[in-house]
């Protein structure tokens, strides 16, 4: 396993000063550095010895089966890492929480049948396992989700992994399983949880804890009242610490409730990512509790209300909090007391059972759960700033142009143009460009990801994806959002706008499409996602020939 990253020296913290200045991202150069030396050890060798990856069905189970097995190594910089994808075939959904035990349960059974690994023994003896959850429509990311149709991790981003003797981008899961590598070499002997869309960078050292489960939070000093409300604290979920690093869950609450469920002593509250991480002897003890739910596949548990906040809260303050989500008492008291009897029995002498690992306040967070995120965060790749240079470096892209032929076509030297066959044209230092082949291009603060045309492209602050033209008069504009589905030998042009949230109008079908985003999402349902890729590339290399 690798070292810890040695703190930048002084030379390298002036060379940062100078290339970003001393307010790019409002960090000082040696927090900028640190967090530079964090990206280059997510890349090192060391990564997670066991990558379970939880789909929403065979399909995609089996799709990311194939793809992790040739991409791990890259995106980990790790050889022999246990790919075991697996998918939760649960009546209703089983929540997070008990979705995770499942998850593990289904990849030690796979281990068993494909390799004759006992995965839990491993984790037991010291193994790091990491475990993914990808879950989910994506609908306020729509229509991206569906031209992958319906597996939302396979989202594209800019750069590039050789799959099949190929050049094809990163998805936004590989780019997950990179940056959480990095926790493998604190998180032996532990399952850690991640979720499948959002990207962060801490601007703390990598630390673990030994709780029996811990949770990633930003963490910040107790704030006064003044600083919780024009922070918006109340509408996140809060991990809260106190001076012997044992943390406590809370919901979405005012300052003056937080108050009066936390202990005096508590030292700093931090917005909570959700991911948590598990020891092995916790995780058998919550699979022996649970054991009755596991096989009948029909309870519904979420990690935060079910497990850390019955486990960290008194029984009042829990049945409060509970009430407010819709829960009766008798319910949400019967849960306390089953989990109060659960935490005596594992931990028979006392103590804490939830600890804190935090990524600092300043850590960089790039969220592609939304169509607007997605636009903004690959748009931000263009930009001479510290945090922009540190997502390139993220990803080993640097500007202006990556195994592309681009004719006599003027690329501005900020642009990203990768993997690209370009004629002519011109493309603005706004712009990015992936696996794009056109005979001309014109466009300016344009996204386009995985496109080929027979016509010149012309676009202005639009969005293409996925997109195959084969007409061959005029152009091909958009200056909004477009992106083709492929399914069953049919090409569906799927139109939509940043303005749009995909939640929102996720049943209504827009002018010009030929079904709503639920209706391409429900076609989707039942289609095998590897012949779909199969169908939108065959479609792509025709347009190409």
């Amino acid at each position: 396993m690798p070292s810890s990253p040695a703190p930048p020296s002084p030379a390298e913290v002036a060379a940062l000063a100078t290339k970003y200045g001393d307010g790019a991202a409002g960090l000082d150069p040696a927090s900028e550095a640190g967090m530079l030396a964090a990206i280059a050890e997510m890349k090192a060798p060391g990564g997670f010895d066991v990558v379970i990856v939880c789909c929403s069905n065979q399909s995609a189970e089996n799709f990311w089966q194939a793809r992790l097995e040739q991409t791990v190594q890259q995106v980990t910089g790790t050889a022999g890492a246990a790919v075991l994808a697996v998918h939760e075939d649960w009546n209703g959904g089983a929540g997070n929480g008990l979705g995770t035990l499942y998850a593990f349960q289904k990849a030690c059974a796979k281990a068993r049948a494909t390799g004759g690994m006992d995965l839990a023994q491993r984790m037991r003896d010291g193994a790091s396992v990491a475990l993914y959850h990808t879950a989910g429509k994506g609908t306020r990311l729509a229509p991206l989700p569906g031209a992958e149709n319906n597996n939302k991790p396979g989202v594209k981003l800019p750069g590039l992994l050789t799959v099949g003797g190929e050049k094809k981008p990163f998805t936004v899961l590989e780019s997950v399983i990179r940056q959480t590598s990095a926790y493998a070499k604190v998180r032996g002997g532990r399952c850690s949880v991640f979720w499948g869309d959002q990207i962060f960078v801490p601007s703390v050292a990598l630390s673990g804890g030994d709780h029996p489960a811990d949770i990633l939070a930003a963490l910040r000093p107790m704030p006064s009242k003044e600083e919780w409300e024009a922070g918006a604290l109340h509408q996140y979920g809060l991990i809260a610490v106190d001076p012997r690093g044992d943390a406590m869950q809370l919901e979405k609450v005012t300052y003056d409730v937080a108050k009066a469920y936390l202990p005096a002593d508590v030292t700093a509250v931090g917005t909570s990512l959700g991911s948590f991480s598990v020891s092995a002897a916790l995780m058998d003890a919550l699979t022996d509790e649970f054991a009755a739910e596991l096989k009948a596949k029909e309870a519904c548990l979420d990690s935060d209300p079910h497990f850390w906040m019955p486990l960290t809260l008194k029984r009042s303050d829990y049945l409060q909090v509970m009430e407010k989500k819709g829960t009766d008492a008798a319910e949400s008291g019967a849960h306390f007391d089953r989990m109060a009897a659960f935490r005596k029995k594992l931990l028979p002498a006392g103590g804490a059972v939830l600890g804190c690992v935090d990524i600092g306040s300043s850590a960089y967070w790039w969220d592609y759960g939304r169509l607007e995120l997605y636009m903004d965060n690959n748009l931000l790749l263009t930009e001479q700033s510290a945090s922009a240079a540190a997502l390139r470096a993220f990803l080993e892209l640097e500007p202006p142009q990556q195994a592309s032929s681009v004719g006599a076509t003027t690329v501005a030297p900020t642009a990203l143009v990768v993997n690209c066959k370009i004629g002519k044209g011109k493309v603005d230092g706004r712009s990015v460009l992936v696996n794009v082949s056109a005979p001309s291009v014109d466009v300016e603060g344009a996204i386009l990801m995985n496109v080929t045309s027979k016509r010149p492209i012309v676009s202005k602050g639009g969005l293409l994806y996925n997109v195959v033209d084969a007409e061959s008069a005029g152009e091909l504009r958009c200056d909004a959002v477009r992106a083709d589905v492929f399914m069953e030998g049919k090409q569906h042009v799927i139109n939509s706008a940043l303005s749009i949230d995909g939640g929102k109008a996720w049943k209504q079908q827009l002018d010009g499409n030929p079904m709503s985003f639920e209706g391409v999402y429900k076609a989707n349902q039942k289609l095998d996602v590897s012949a779909c890729n199969e169908e939108a590339a065959a479609a792509h290399r025709a347009a190409r020939a």
